[in-house]
């Protein structure tokens, strides 16, 4: 056969699949019971609405939306398939109640980073997270986070080093400088030594040798983080995985080489732990996959996990706790940024401290260090949203009820099994009806009193949705909150910060992550620059 018959068939095939699809789609909405409710239309038949909800500003995407057709509505997705919107505190708390069970998190969606990252802990679902999890549980309790409280303050105060320089370099008074792509190398160096004990020397201005880690790394993020209409049909549409997207061949070359590192450094947690005779093991190492090693090492063999699922927590530790505290932390910056008094009132707390070092305890105990950091995560939520799809048929309740198109209120809402519900975490984090006439605003001192209606969040912390709930919450949030604790003392102690470009020049992109870009930057780059001056002391 040659190779144009082959092309042919292979396209023929595509075809007939995307009119089955279409087919299911369009037969699914005339029977769906979700087919009446209100909702947003869309010609474009491949990916429905989906570039407007999820790699636009979905805080403000989802807002407008909700304004017109209430907290609960649908929208097309891919091949014209409805998917369920939902930031109804009620719904949320009752598909978090079922998670891993009723509701799944829909591996064709993770196809992509299943494929960058291999099956970590949150990729995988069902038993396998549990087990996971289970064996994960120890290594991010509070005694051992607590430990990694040096680490963060070493690498924050190497970062206020290097923009001391930096100030001295130009003229002594004030410079302006990327916050962001600064905390992203900082958070990778963290991430690197306190995840498994690896020095990615990111932010080494004038590194002696390449860190091949670290490059591929760079390669696997940019991939999976740049939004491509071949990895998103590859990812729900198996019969396009054919289909080349930019950089493949970059991404599997870098994956090579995480595999080969990872499995280095797996060895080496491995040689240094003997099960037999832990207390002759070496204790020195608390990194994260150290601990990892000893807590699956010492568990009955039945219940261990395989050597694929561990070495992939080296890449899973990095995408999901660097790039999310990064611009978690930038994101605090912008907004201080914004309100002197504020970052004048966090600075005045944090410069009464008498120690450069404080412990975990002493960062705890700032009120409002506290504060703007809860006002942070709920007012810029990093991961602005999550999908799940049902598992089997399920009722769910609603907080908010639903007008559908013909009149009717529906208190709940039926839906089949497999049906898809995106849940937007941004969103219920800005709902007026918790948080507020002055929910759309960034204010620390809601935290003195918060709100009654936010104890029915279902969230795992802060009584806000930022690092979900229930099984799937985010085990590493403890980790991420002490890091940015570590990260906004040392920085505001030291330096005064002010936006470099027009308050109107900052819009927010989402692809996994909500990040900020500027609106008049052609190639939009993920920049926050700011001009940082030294405190006057």
């Amino acid at each position: 056969m040659s190779l144009a018959q082959i092309s042919l068939s292979l396209g023929g095939s595509v075809a007939l699949y995307v009119l089955y699809k279409a087919y299911g789609a369009l037969h699914r909405d005339f029977t769906s019971p979700i087919r009446d409710l209100p909702g947003l239309s869309s010609t474009n038949i491949f990916i429905g609405n989906m570039k407007d909800m999820m790699f636009m500003d979905q805080a403000a995407v989802h807002e407008r939306h909700a304004k017109e057709h209430g907290t609960t509505f649908k929208f097309k997705a891919v091949l014209w398939d409805n998917w369920l919107f939902t930031a109804d505190v009620k719904a949320i708390s009752h598909i978090v109640k079922k998670d891993t069970g009723t509701w799944r998190k829909p591996m064709a969606m993770a196809y992509n980073l299943l494929r960058l990252l291999g099956p970590g802990i949150v990729l995988v679902d069902s038993d396998v997270h549990k087990k996971q999890r289970k064996i994960l549980n120890p290594a991010f309790s509070p005694p051992e986070i607590k430990r990694f409280t040096a680490t963060f303050l070493d690498k924050a105060v190497r970062l206020r080093d290097i923009w001391t320089n930096q100030i001295q370099q130009a003229d002594g008074e004030q410079r302006q400088i990327d916050v962001l792509s600064w905390l992203s190398r900082t958070t990778l160096d963290v991430i690197g030594e306190a995840g498994f004990g690896y020095k990615f020397d990111a932010l080494n201005e004038e590194p002696d040798q390449p860190n091949e880690l670290h490059d591929a790394f760079k390669i696997m993020f940019k991939v999976g983080t740049s939004p491509s209409v071949v990895r998103l049909l590859r990812g729900l549409i198996p019969a396009t995985r054919f289909l080349s997207a930019e950089r493949d061949i970059e991404t599997d070359k870098a994956r090579g080489t995480m595999d080969r590192i990872g499995k280095q450094l797996l060895t080496e947690r491995e040689l240094a732990f003997d099960p037999a005779h832990p207390e002759k093991s070496d204790s020195g190492a608390n990194d994260l996959l150290s601990l990892l090693v000893r807590a699956n090492a010492s568990g009955e063999k039945q219940h261990r996990l395989p050597e694929e699922q561990v070495l992939a927590q080296i890449p899973t530790f990095i995408v999901a706790g660097h790039e999310t505290t990064s611009t978690a932390t930038a994101w605090a910056l912008y907004s201080l940024s914004q309100n002197s008094a504020i970052q004048r009132k966090l600075r005045d707390e944090l410069l009464d401290v008498p120690s450069e070092n404080p412990n975990m305890d002493e960062l705890n105990a700032l009120p409002y260090l506290d504060a703007v950091i809860r006002e942070t995560l709920r007012f810029h939520s990093p991961v602005p949203s999550t999908v799940r799809v049902a598992a089997e048929d399920d009722v769910i309740p609603l907080q908010n009820p639903v007008v559908d198109k013909n009149g009717k209120v529906h208190h709940e809402i039926h839906v089949t099994k497999g049906q898809t519900v995106f849940i937007s975490l941004a969103m219920v984090n800005r709902l007026e009806e918790i948080w507020g006439k002055d929910a759309g605003e960034f204010n620390p001192e809601r935290w003195k009193s918060p709100p009654d209606a936010a104890m029915s969040i279902p969230g795992v912390w802060g009584n806000q949705l930022t690092f979900f709930g229930g099984p799937r919450s985010c085990i590493g949030y403890r980790f991420s909150l002490l890091e940015m604790k570590a990260l906004l003392f040392t920085l505001v102690r030291a330096f005064e910060f002010e936006l470099a470009v027009p308050v109107s020049d900052i819009i927010t992109r989402s692809e996994i992550v909500s990040r900020p870009v500027l609106r008049t930057d052609p190639k939009g780059t993920n920049l926050l620059p700011m001009l940082i001056r030294p405190v006057a002391l």
